[in-house]
């Protein structure tokens, strides 16, 4: 145990993680798949950057890429982390933003989740998957590539450099946000998000996850004690120790079965 003080106030606590057996991975023993498992099943919750794009044809392409973030301030600017498609193909995703230099990326909420999902099915390069899913386009102001309709928040983007990643064809793209579109009732004084309207979804490995709690700490040592080792609720009544990635379904590319 050791004591620090926050607040003002003294607290007492052990460790983290004292007494737990480690199992330590040597990260250049592994092949991409072992690797890719163990990397999106512990970076979590991850943000969903639903992307959309057109072609140098105008086709439409939607796909949901979950290694995404924020990447700077000035000029605001987020970061996608792309795969190649599982027969090692470049995604269409990461064609179009390299030849056309634009992309939009798109809030994820519960009542768009499945059709997201269906988003990451590997679709022939010729299909408008807005279509293919049942979406409607949103004409964006700066960018050629339509917003999703619907979407409570949108960054209209404009490429900034592409880096080429590792030894698989992997790339990190940079984009620099032109314009934000935030649905009215989110956006409140101050410029700050209204977040707990949202109710976002999140990559857990190769499931989601809706994001409906928050809180500020400390919390009460009770409630710790009450939600120690509690595993996580289903919202599908799927058994608790199910994954995807057990299943036939899943590949290390990042897409499902169509």
């Amino acid at each position: 145990m050791y004591d620090y003080v926050i607040d003002g106030r003294r607290e007492t606590a052990a460790p983290l993680g004292v007494g737990a057996d480690l199992m330590i991975i040597d990260g250049a023993t592994l092949d991409p798949t072992a690797a890719y498992k163990l990397l999106i099943g512990s970076i979590l919750p991850r943000a969903i950057g639903w992307v959309s794009t057109l072609s140098t044809d105008g086709v439409a392409n939607l796909a949901p890429i979950s290694f995404f973030t924020g990447a700077g301030r000035k000029p605001p600017m987020v970061s996608l982390a792309m795969q190649p498609r599982s027969t090692g193909e470049l995604k269409d995703t990461f064609v179009n933003i390299r030849d056309t230099g634009e992309f939009v990326t798109n809030l994820v909420t519960l009542e768009h989740a499945h059709r997201m999902h269906r988003t990451a099915a590997e679709f022939p390069s010729d299909v408008d998957e807005f279509e293919a899913v049942g979406l409607r386009k949103a004409p964006s102001e700066v960018v050629r590539a339509p917003r999703i309709e619907g979407a409570p928040i949108s960054f209209e983007c404009r490429l900034e450099r592409i880096i080429p990643v590792g030894d698989l064809d992997d790339h990190i793209v940079l984009g620099i946000v032109e314009r934000f579109h935030v649905r009215d009732d989110l956006y409140l004084d101050g410029g700050r998000i209204d977040t707990s309207a949202l109710a976002p979804v999140g990559r857990l490995a190769a499931e989601y996850t809706l994001v409906e709690s928050v809180f500020t700490t400390p919390l009460d040592e009770d409630l710790l004690d009450l939600r120690a080792g509690r595993r996580m609720q289903r919202l599908d009544a799927k058994p608790t120790d199910f994954s995807p990635i057990d299943t036939s379904d899943w590949s290390a590319s990042g897409s499902t079965a169509p």
